[in-house]
């Protein structure tokens, strides 16, 4: 995954320098999504290349964080900082590798030739990449990078070397080009036969457009334009099709009528905030394109039920929420912000007053789901984790048999699903390309489909018949921390949903709102742990291994916080199941081996008791998480986190939180960068 991040004023005036800033300051907003090497596009002129019109495109690119780009730029002679320049495009990339070692050659934007005649930003994958760069190399057309995006600039120079006709519009080439794509991507371009025109598109990767302005906006109902429907054309055609070029769009039907006007692409809102908030988000096989000041949306036809609108909407996120404030990581500023966080997850929904719960996005679909006949959760990592926390109070609540599923193992066999099943699927970005790809397969066999995300306008958010956002607000650190507290809080809200007519359940009920009525002061009380758990993490962060254990409904704490360790301190961790520990696990228990043992006041306490004696009894030192006042516990443990007590349901909170502290701490002990961990990013677009 990467972040893509495209500038263009329209008789705005910029120096080139301005244009850098802008470029520069939307990647750092976005180098949680990819961080191993960096690149711009700007107008020339440069001493390299340049056309008869003087047109020219310089590509500037380095390995590293955005940082080291930033530097790079005022390095370069070649380029007149203090030019004013009226109307420019500038693109800008930040590079999460997944085909080529990062390198310079390998980072976007990509380019068609040496002249440049076309570049291009690429986030997602192209899976038919190698045929196409077969073919193109029999064309006669060199690659230099070892990258699957670099056939897409090759081809759309392919594509216009053949032209029919001279008059070819942008749009047009890009649309030739995306239906000989398969895979994932969200992508601009900018070419030199095109100054001043940006062209947009993706399917299966976030692209959204922001647009500032300082007139009023013609419309912000924007109406698709569709080109007459043609079947896939070979690469070997010359696509000499007369079809009806659409990039002149009329006022009508696009935003801008040659006033001064600025847009931003971005894959993600946190780069555009800053600048405005009123942002497009586009759909799968859009092609948005801006020419001449205007803003269009085009597609190639119209599928049956398709929506023939684009709304330009208003983001309520504020520019404070995406800032470190006083803290010295996102990630840790994330761990610190849930109290407020599981309280806006819950704000609106639960009333504490009459005992009930009511999920806006779900309540008009709640008969069918309480006639389905199983409910499947479905998520990747983190997003998996929540799923498993909350499978217990799910199937005690709902009555019904509840499958959690790792959406890249679903997918790997021929899940039976069925008309009356219930699909939930969870993830923080809603982007996640398993997971959206196990919400097809689905769709597909017809069963209901319901998104738990937290980032309004995603694919998931869009292709679920129903769902639930669970307001966490903006996470920049890649390891999840947030989100997975409010996913776990959005599980349990729907699960006290499904039972508000069950008079059985009414005790439990009570029992768990009232539970999450108090869950963000005890939140609070285990933060102020933080000093103790830094202390811990004093003492162990030289160690290469960590064992997490527990059982009931700690075990997915267990697999979670083993998850954040391995992700920023790089050290081995292993979740372990408390109950598999006499089935191998135990060989591992000596004097030297760090252990972390949940035992917390629940169904499985004398279970977690017992197995704590078999790992004392072979001299192994424990860290022991326990509920505050238990001498029972503490006497056998090396180190004790006490914690609140609270119902055991939502114990899983409160016992997760210490194990994100300890695995910042960890991490910032053995010098590591906390929000980027090497070879990760935040939202997985690829398989």
């Amino acid at each position: 995954m990467c972040g893509i991040f495209a500038y263009l004023n329209y008789q705005v005036p910029r120096t080139r320098k301005e244009i850098f800033e802008t470029l520069v300051k939307g990647l750092q907003r976005l180098e949680y999504r990819g961080y191993d090497s960096a690149g711009i596009a700007v107008d020339g002129p440069n001493k390299v290349t340049s056309d008869i019109n003087g047109n020219t495109i310089c590509l500037i690119k380095k390995k590293g964080k955005v940082k080291a780009l930033d530097e790079e730029l005022y390095k370069k002679d070649i380029l007149d900082l203090d030019a004013q320049l009226c109307t420019h495009f500038g693109l800008a990339h930040t590079r999460w590798a997944t085909h080529g070692e990062p390198s310079a050659v390998n980072s976007h934007p990509h380019r068609s030739d040496k002249d440049n005649e076309f570049v291009v930003i690429h986030n997602g994958i192209i899976t038919n990449y190698k045929e196409l760069k077969k073919y193109l190399i029999t064309k006669g057309y060199e690659f230099e990078s070892e990258t699957d995006t670099e056939v897409i600039p090759k081809l759309i120079k392919y594509i216009y070397d053949n032209r029919e006709s001279d008059s070819i519009t942008f749009s047009t080439l890009v649309e030739r080009v995306i239906q000989q794509l398969e895979g994932a991507f969200a992508l601009v371009f900018k070419s030199r036969h095109f100054p001043g025109e940006a062209v947009s598109t993706r399917r299966g990767s976030p692209l959204l457009i922001g647009v500032r302005s300082e007139h009023e906006l013609p419309t912000e109902q924007i109406p698709i334009q569709y080109n007459s429907g043609h079947p896939k054309e070979g690469l070997q055609e010359k696509n000499s099709h007369n079809r009806p070029d659409c990039s002149n769009a009329n006022a009508i039907n696009s935003v801008g009528d040659d006033k001064a006007v600025e847009y931003y692409f971005a894959s993600d809102a946190s780069a555009i905030i800053e600048h405005t908030n009123k942002v497009l988000y586009m759909e799968d096989d859009d092609i948005a394109v801006v020419t001449g000041g205007k803003l269009s949306i085009h597609r190639v036809n119209r599928q049956a039920g398709e929506n023939p609108i684009r709304a330009i909407q208003t983001l309520q996120m504020e520019l404070q929420q995406i800032m470190k404030g006083n803290f010295d990581a996102f990630m840790q500023k994330e761990i610190f912000e849930q109290p407020e966080s599981v309280v806006n997850t819950m704000r609106g929904r639960i009333f504490f007053e009459n005992n009930t719960v009511v999920l806006g996005g779900l309540k008009d679909h709640l008969k069918e789901i309480k006639r389905c006949r199983r409910l499947i959760v479905i998520g990747c990592g983190t997003s998996f984790h929540a799923a498993v926390a909350t499978r217990q109070i799910l199937e005690e609540l709902t009555e019904l048999p509840v499958m959690v599923e790792l959406a890249s193992d679903f997918l790997d066999r021929n899940t039976p699903v069925f008309r009356d099943d219930v699909c939930f699927f969870i993830s923080q970005s809603g982007e996640t390309a398993d997971t959206l790809m196990a919400l097809r397969y689905c769709k597909d066999h017809g069963a209901l489909t319901v998104g738990i995300t937290n980032t309004v306008g995603s694919s998931i958010c869009r292709e679920t018949t129903c769902g639930v956002h669970i307001n966490a607000g903006p996470e920049i650190g890649v390891a999840s921390t947030k989100a997975y507290t409010s996913q776990f809080v959005a599980l349990i809200m729907f699960g006290l949903m499904m039972s508000e007519d069950r008079l059985s359940l009414q005790k439990r009920r009570l029992e768990i709102i009232n539970g999450l009525k108090v869950l963000p002061e005890l939140i609070k009380k285990v933060l102020s742990l933080d000093e103790k758990i830094k202390a811990i993490a004093n003492e162990m962060y030289e160690q290469r291994s960590l064992l997490v254990m527990g059982r009931g409904y700690n075990y997915a704490t267990c697999l979670e916080g083993a998850l954040k360790i391995k992700e920023i301190t790089y050290m081995h961790s292993e979740g372990i199941l408390a109950g598999e520990l006499k089935h191998g696990p135990l060989a591992l228990i000596d004097k030297n081996m760090p252990v972390i043992m949940i035992v917390m006041r629940d169904a499985c306490y004398i279970k977690c008791q017992n197995a704590l004696q078999q790992v004392t009894a072979r001299s192994g030192r424990p860290i022991i998480l326990c509920c505050q006042d238990d001498p029972e516990v503490t006497k056998n443990a090396y180190q004790t986190i006490e914690l609140p007590h609270t119902v055991d349901c939502l114990q899983g909170i409160l016992t997760v939180i210490p194990l994100q502290l300890l695995s910042f701490h960890l991490a910032v002990l053995r010098g590591f960068d906390v929000d980027c961990p090497r070879n990760l990013a935040k939202s997985v677009t690829v398989e």
